[in-house]
């Protein structure tokens, strides 16, 4: 089997996924921004809830994977810790602005990782994946952020998450509609 083939084997189909993920980011990042005073047990819901479809989403690949007999394990792992992340945050909303912050600094060092790691195993096979690589980075980028000023407040924790999830879903719907051209073209 050919890189291109892997890659086809992978990536088709699941462009519509990845616009999914990119498309609930994006909502969550316009919601954060523009609207920053809802309770902080509500930014936690709404947090718990982006991480659970995340997650889900990131098994659908997975599952994807190990049905084509592909390497599936990270993608499993990613969804199983946003699945963990959001149903901590929805099930214990009282945990307190220092959990969250430290929960969503995890969930977002594990995902970038996961990212920084697809991205660096597709740059062989198909252009674009510097996207990927971004998303990753962006990812590693708030996690650092949140994990040292953890005591700035829930208003600066829901901004940070604002731009990253808006910033996040732009480049992500970028990769997806490359991925969707891409398996079209090689369909």
């Amino acid at each position: 089997m050919t890189a291109p083939d892997v890659v086809e084997g992978i990536m088709s189909g699941l462009w519509w996924a990845i616009a999914l993920r990119a498309l609930a980011a994006i909502l969550l990042g316009i919601i954060a921004i523009f609207m920053p005073g809802p309770t902080l047990a509500a930014i936690v819901i709404v947090f718990g809830i982006y991480a659970i479809l995340d997650g889900i989403l990131a098994i659908v690949a997975a599952v994807r994977g190990f049905r084509r007999k592909e390497r599936w394990w990270p993608m499993l792992l990613e969804g199983l810790v946003g699945i963990a992340a959001g149903a901590i945050a929805i099930f214990w909303p009282g945990i307190g602005a220092l959990a969250l912050t430290y929960l969503v600094a995890a969930w977002a060092l594990v995902t970038g990782a996961f990212e920084i790691a697809a991205a660096i195993r597709l740059r062989k096979v198909i252009s674009g994946e510097w996207l990927l690589l971004i998303a990753g980075l962006l990812s590693i980028v708030l996690a650092v952020l949140v994990a040292l000023y953890p005591g700035t407040g829930a208003l600066l924790l829901v901004w940070w998450l604002g731009v990253y999830a808006f910033a996040y879903g732009l480049v992500s719907l970028v990769l997806a509609l490359r991925l969707r051209t891409w398996t079209h073209a090689n369909a």
